[in-house]
């Protein structure tokens, strides 16, 4: 059996706040706003985690507006939310995650950021595939405004 699963998830980028992604500390001259670490590849993965058992999302989990969860590393959401997808005895098919960003060029950190999460998920890397692209100028992204990821996963039981 198989079931799939999508996520997305866009912060603005500020000064003060460092910029992390699937779990890689970027230098930046900014980093995303938001509750936790705001590392929106592993929010929009952790939906898309969710989504493939039509568990909700995040925000019912780690509710924005709970103090414990500010500035919380978001690695511990993709693995409350992996932990539920193994204990109805899924494991992990394939993911696919693009990340729209102008600045900063992601291309060399992007096997960092695979190996980070394929450690979080449980699987091979060659199981985890993202892609960076920009927006051509478009949208908050294409500004520079804001970092959005998009990421769909597929998990499988034996």
């Amino acid at each position: 059996m198989m079931r799939i699963g999508y996520g997305e998830d866009i912060h603005a980028l500020v000064e003060g706040r460092k910029l992390i992604l699937g779990g890689v500390h970027i230098p930046f001259e900014k980093g995303l706003l938001g509750h936790s670490d705001a590392d929106v590849v592993y929010h929009a993965l952790s939906d898309a985690l969710l989504g493939t058992i039509a568990a909700g999302d995040i925000g019912q989990l780690f509710p924005t507006n709970d103090k414990r969860y500010d500035d919380l590393d978001s690695s511990i959401i993709v693995k409350k939310c992996f932990s539920l997808v193994k204990e109805q005895g899924y494991e992990i098919n394939n993911v696919d995650i693009s990340i729209g960003c102008e600045k900063p060029h992601l291309m060399k950190l992007l096997p960092e950021m695979r190996s980070n999460i394929a450690k979080l998920i449980e699987t091979d890397v060659t199981n985890v595939s993202i892609k960076a692209m920009t927006n051509e100028g478009f949208d908050a992204v294409g500004e520079g405004k804001a970092i959005k990821t998009i990421a769909v996963v597929m998990i499988r039981k034996e």
